[in-house]
């Protein structure tokens, strides 16, 4: 699938200790959004808040990272948000409303990790078939549940944005 292709080509390259965790991750929130992150819209403000409290340095990153093969949905990266003159208050009303509202698809979503053992044997990713085949049928098995990023990732890059509908962003 050219997309995730192209999708892990930019993302491994940007950060090239990513995981499968990491991987899966970023195509869980390209089909399906940030649904699971807002349980509760004052709850998820309370640790945007938290967040922004707590950001300190980070990797260099672009403002927003389109992550869907439509281009709505994107990574806002809080670092550069912020430092752009970003409205908390903006992006969290965007996160919301795309929690709220984006058209989540489990299909496209086992479509996307479908492809992977493909892209592993063509040496699009750097793992082996063996390992994204174990790996993805677990994640199948669980019924595609969300994950958090891998401790790697984390250590290397202290990941900190929100999924949003772009559009919506730019609207408010």
């Amino acid at each position: 699938m050219k997309f995730v292709s192209q999708l892990l080509s930019t993302h491994l390259e940007r950060y090239p200790a990513m995981q499968l965790d990491d991987i899966y991750k970023l195509l869980h929130q390209a089909a399906l959004g940030p649904g699971h992150a807002v349980d509760n819209p004052a709850a998820a403000r309370k640790r945007l808040d938290q967040e922004i409290e707590g950001l300190g340095e980070g990797f260099a990153e672009p403002m927003q990272d389109i992550i869907s093969p439509d281009g709505r949905l994107g990574r806002v990266h809080l670092r550069s948000y912020l430092a752009a003159g970003g409205d908390p208050d903006a992006l969290h009303r965007a996160f919301v409303e795309t929690a709220n509202s984006y058209p989540a698809s489990p299909d496209k979503l086992a479509k996307f990790c479908g492809c992977l053992g493909d892209l592993a044997v063509a040496g699009g990713i750097p793992f082996t078939r063996e390992e994204v085949v174990a790996y993805f049928g677990k994640i199948a098995q669980d019924d595609y549940p969300a994950v958090h990023h891998s401790e790697a990732f984390r250590q290397a890059y202290h990941p900190a944005y929100r999924v949003i509908a772009i559009d919506l962003l730019q609207s408010t």
